[in-house]
């Protein structure tokens, strides 16, 4: 598409670019554009997503830590279009068939995991032989299923990898990185930007160790952003070099022949495409871009469009991030800077896997298809039969699953009790989990009300995105107050909540209460149980140890069926789908059931009696109803008839590996770097897009067979499930990737209430396929943004945060309230603020850090903002996660035990603290989106105190 090209809708140009670009699979553009590429590949390269296919493997003498002496790359480019390089996916409406960020980072990925699998034959399995992967797209799918077994489900592998990319795009969008030279070595701050790089990778190092894999992964995508930009904005490719910088990773050894000020590095080009425009010689150097700092005379810029810099003599540039001419001056040698971006890409990958053993490794990129067991126990002296359940189904676990691919992947335990709550355990150990378990007891008492959503929200800090936390309990909530707060962190985290309850009236021994207790007291745990897709079972001491057993079930790959009606109507049937995908279905029903039945597609039906039916097998324990449905199962349509005292609870669960993950962003078209900026809700007022990655598609199916399809997105208002608007899914690249967009309707944006995603298409045969969201979503009022000090916190300093807010739908007058786990000492200069509809404001926060601060210890600072004028609004909060590092001796890490490998080091940040509150319109957070608008106007900033 060129650049003149009419746009129609963004979607529209996805599918004009993805049917107009195809090549034949014979032909291999790394091939023709890079003759030193020390690979044989067979590639299918479309501009909307470049893959190849493997052919060969030949040794190459790149020093790549710890891949032996092979070095495999698997050249599977799995979304196009690129910038600095372009951050995602979404950057393809700008420059089709380039090499974006992401692909660069999924690819490496994706080479050091195979690598990997290589060198680490599976146990009880036969290892991996490179044939099988020999002229194949490789896919994350495919990975699995060969190393752990047919069906095992990618659906964490592919979530870490997406937390990667994003966090990798998220330097080219977030207010505190996009402008910084050093994040992106422009303006010749080549010294500087290794300095940050190295760092980043120290941090993650640290942050992985102390097994906070979410901020490890947040720091590994800013130094993997970082290191790619080096091959994109510097001249190491125009200078010839056919590998990456020897010296990059090396901070050791100085960075040798740089241009200095006075040197002259470029010569005026008054083109578009500027191909020889570098002076001839051999200094490195890199573009200036914008006008702070302002360009020396006889300096390269960046170049592209929205570089201010590219105007003032010598004009032009040299940036390669992309295809177009419009963006890159030197787009010529994009592929160029692309290949020496994988390979880095790849050494920083292996970097990471030889200092942390393959094992750490692997448990920073989620390279299992096991979950976490994660605990909030409830320790007062009534819980004896409640821990001894869980201590059950604990040991149970480990003992069933040791050794085997389902072996938890870590181990999570918070005890609370009166008036306290934690420490959090965490590890990776089953031993010592056990032991960690095994020496609770239930010991004192108080009043019945427990600091219940503290021990949880604790929990949720500590236990990995995707995975289910079980809470026992037979208390209230004392600390109802975090009920909102501990909402958003589970959809924040993904984590689906469980709540065990063993309330019964007629046990007082251990449990004092003080007064009459509401019948309304258990609400905070039916909300987070609602808004994180778990529930809360109420149950007794004479059955927990049954109704536990739900724990081990939970922790498989579990997908939640959707029902139809999604709640349990009087004299009307649930309904629900089983295609050939699903096995071991259960059926739960929870309350005072009189009478239930459930009938297959046949007209087959199974009542609520015990024992083996037709159907399955039936067990009742108390009020709670599990039916284990037989495989294999009939596919079609199923129905369940439930008749009971008030509205009782359905929930129908399947194994399976075909499952979806999602993520709402907002199209940046106009900027330097066009991409999608990703968000964790979607935020009112503004143009939001669905991405859906499904994955599993080729799970128990058989080479050749068509690929199942997926049509629309269904959106559904929670939790009695009218349907909202049916939104259709265009595919994004080849079938295999699973990859699907969606514009969201303009009158979701308005919705105040959370709804659920589901998919719906076809299998191969035709069948029908419906998957639902684990969680639901909500449409937040404002963008609210809290960005933190590049680096690490150390004990007793004091870390300067920045704060955005911004309105897109209206007049907001907001309150907003700070807190920081554990409690450290946090001050803002801003404690209200009201927006008129395209405005926004900026504050600052300082947070002390104690010198008894433990290091390597998880900070979480929260803003929530409130509207102050309509109660019905829910409240926005933003989450920054933070980790507390102890200087390392002598400022750097151990040598290795070879010396060719890198030594990271790290920097101390400088902060600048400041207590101004600047105003700016609603985009400032984000740069150019023209549909937000350009009312500007003063803003009128309340409460601010004095720092």
């Amino acid at each position: 598409m060129s650049e003149g090209r009419g746009r129609g809708s963004q979607l529209e140009q996805i599918r004009y670019l993805r049917q107009s670009g195809k090549r034949e699979q014979s032909r291999c553009p790394w091939r023709q554009t890079m003759p030193g590429l020390p690979w044989n590949c067979c590639c299918l390269l479309l501009p909307s997503v470049p893959q190849v296919h493997v052919s060969a493997m030949l040794p190459v003498d790149v020093p790549l830590s710890h891949l032996g002496p092979s070095v495999l790359l698997l050249l599977q480019l799995l979304l196009p279009p690129a910038s600095a390089f372009f951050p995602n996916i979404w950057s393809l409406l700008a420059a089709p068939g380039s090499i974006t960020h992401q692909d660069l980072t999924e690819e490496a990925a994706l080479n050091v995991t195979l690598q990997l699998f290589l060198e680490q034959p599976p146990p009880g399995r036969p290892p991996l032989l490179l044939e099988d992967f020999l002229g194949r797209t490789l896919l994350a799918d495919d990975l699995f299923a060969a190393y752990f077994g047919p069906g095992s489900p990618s659906r964490r592998f592919r979530a870490a990898l997406g937390e990667v990319s994003r966090a990798n795009a998220a330097q080219d969008f977030l207010p505190t990185s996009r402008n910084d030279p050093d994040l992106h070595f422009d303006d010749e701050r080549l010294g500087q930007g290794r300095t940050r790089l190295v760092g980043a990778l120290r941090e993650t190092l640290v942050a992985a160790r102390a097994l906070d894999h979410t901020l490890a992964r947040q720091r590994l995508g800013a130094a993997l952003h970082a290191l790619q930009d080096f091959y994109s904005h510097s001249n190491w490719v125009e200078m010839g070099r056919q590998q990456p910088h020897p010296q990059l990773l090396w901070p050791r050894q100085e960075l040798q022949s740089l241009a200095q000020v006075d040197d002259p590095t470029c010569s005026d080009c008054e083109e578009l495409s500027c191909p020889g425009n570098l002076l001839g010689f051999t200094l490195l150097t890199s573009g200036y871009f914008g006008t702070h700092p302002s360009k020396p005379p006889g300096k390269c810029s960046h170049g592209g469009h929205f570089d201010q810099s590219s105007s003032q003599p010598p004009r032009g540039g040299i940036n390669k991030d992309s295809t177009s001419p419009g963006f890159s001056p030197h787009h010529m040698l994009h592929l160029q800077a692309a290949k020496l971006a994988l390979l880095a890409s790849i050494q920083a990958f292996s970097l990471l896997r030889s200092r942390l053993g393959d094992r750490g490794f692997s448990r920073l990129l989620d390279i299992t298809p096991a979950s976490s067991l994660s605990f909030v126990l409830d320790t007062t002296g009534s819980m004896g039969e409640e821990i001894n359940a869980a201590k059950i189904q604990a040991r149970h676990i480990v003992e069933q699953r040791l050794g085997s691919p389902m072996e938890p992947s870590h181990y999570i335990l918070v005890p609370f009790h009166d008036p306290g709550f934690g420490p959090v355990f965490t590890t990776s150990d089953p031993d010592s989990f056990w032991k960690q378990l095994n020496e609770l007891h239930a010991l004192g008492g108080g009043d019945e009300p427990e600091m219940c959503l503290s021990a949880l929200e604790l929990a949720l800090l500590h236990t990995p995105p995707l995975s289910d936390i079980f809470v026992f309990t037979d208390a209230s909530p004392k600390d109802a107050f975090l009920t909102n707060q501990v909402e958003a962190l589970t959809q924040e985290r993904r984590c689906r909540v469980t709540f065990l309850v063993t309330e019964d009236p007629s046990r007082f021994h251990g449990r004092a209460r003080r007064e009459v207790l509401s019948p309304l007291r258990f609400e905070p745990y039916e909300a987070v149980a609602l808004a994180s897709g778990g529930e809360v079972i109420f149950t007794k001491d004479q059955y927990i140890r049954d109704v536990a057993a739900i724990v081990g079930d939970s922790i498989a790959d579990l997908v939640t069926l959707p029902l139809e009606p999604s709640v349990v109507v009087p004299e009307r049937p649930l309904v629900f789908s089983v295609d050939g995908r699903l096995q071991r279905v259960t059926v739960r029903i929870h309350g005072e059931v009189s009478s239930f039945w459930i009938r297959n597609p046949a007209g087959v039906s199974q009542g609520q009696e015990e024992g083996d039916g037709p159907l399955g097998h039936t067990r009742r324990f108390g009020q709670f109803w599990m039916v284990t449905m037989n495989d294999p199962l009939q596919t079609g349509t199923w129905e369940i008839q439930v008749t009971a005292e008030g509205i009782p609870r359905v929930r129908v669960q399947a194994q399976t590996s075909l499952d979806f993950l999602f993520h709402f962003g907002i199209p940046k078209e106009d900027g330097p770097h066009p991409g999608l900026y990703p968000l964790t809700q979607p935020v009112a007022g503004l143009q939001t897009q669905l991405l859906v990655e499904v994955t599993g598609l080729g799970s128990r199916g058989h080479p050749g067979d068509p690929l199942p399809h997926f049509s629309h997105v269904v959106l559904r208002g929670v939790p009695q499930g009218a349907e909202l608007g049916r939104v259709p899914l265009e595919p994004v690249g080849p079938r295999e990737r699973g990859l699907f967009a969606a514009s969201l309707p303009p009158t979701l944006m308005s919705t105040t209430g959370p709804f659920s995603l589901e998919i719906i298409g076809q299998d191969g045969a035709g069948q029908g396929l419906h998957r639902a969201a684990p969680q639901p979503c909500a449409v937040v009022p404002v963008l609210l943004e809290l960005s933190g000090p590049p680096g690490f916190l150390a004990p007793g300093t004091k870390a300067l945060l920045s704060l955005h807010i911004a309105s897109f739908s209206g007049p907001r007058d907001l309150d907003l309230r700070t807190s920081v786990n554990p409690s450290f000492t946090l001050t803002s200069n801003l404690s209200r603020v009201s927006l008129e509809q395209n405005e926004s404001a900026w504050g600052r926060l300082w947070l002390e850090v104690p010198d008894s601060a433990a290091p390597d210890s998880v900070v979480m600072v929260t803003v929530t903002a409130t509207d102050r004028e309509a109660s019905t609004v829910p409240p926005t909060h933003a989450f920054l996660r933070l980790l507390v590092l102890a200087p390392a001796p002598q400022n750097q890490l151990p040598a290795p035990v070879y010396s060719t490998d890198p030594v990271l080091t790290t920097t101390s940040p400088t902060l600048h603290p400041s207590t101004s509150v600047t105003r700016g319109r609603a985009g400032g957070g984000l740069v150019g989106n023209p549909w937000w608008g350009t009312v500007g106007g003063a803003l009128i900033l309340l409460g601010l105190a004095s720092c």
